[in-house]
């Protein structure tokens, strides 16, 4: 089997599809005067805090794991591995996974209704633009040990 090393052709960084869909939320809803979630401050600062914090825990992890074996974080850069320790035992994108915990966590926070609405476009971006070329990738480069791990190892959670 031949080696692919050309990376996955992502062309937007995941962080900032994460950051855009968030941002475009909160913005349209202050500009526009569209409905907020009507959470008082007591009830949404906390369990938004937490999910937000939580989501930062969770991709840093995926994030450390990756540099702990010496591969690429950045999705288009080649993996010089395959890696499926850690936390990547439970999920296949532990990264996206916390990024969109956190998304979820900031926009219940700031009692955004329009953010939370945007979050399945996001995810469905990153789906389609991100994690699809990933695999493809890493069908590519790691063959049967890739589609193995694909099969026990679920995509988000």
């Amino acid at each position: 089997m031949e080696t692919v090393r050309d990376g996955a052709k992502v062309l937007f960084p995941p962080p900032l599809i994460y950051l855009g869909g968030l941002a475009l939320g909160i913005v349209a809803e202050r500009l526009l005067n569209l409905p907020t979630l009507g959470l008082q401050p007591a009830v949404r600062e906390l369990p938004g805090g937490i999910l937000a914090v939580l989501g930062q825990v969770v991709s840093f992890t995926g994030a450390g794991t990756f540099r702990r074996r010496g591969t690429a974080v950045l999705p288009f850069k080649p993996a010089s591995r395959l890696v499926t320790s850690g936390i990547y035992r439970w999920t296949r994108n532990p990264m996206y996974v916390g990024m969109a915990l956190t998304y979820a966590g900031v926009a219940i926070f700031v009692n955004s209704l329009s953010a939370l609405v945007l979050l399945p476009v996001v995810l469905a971006i990153i789906q389609t633009q991100v994690v699809a070329k990933e695999e493809a990738y890493l069908e590519r480069t790691f063959g049967n040990d890739y589609a193995t791990y694909k099969n026990e190892v679920r995509r988000w959670l």
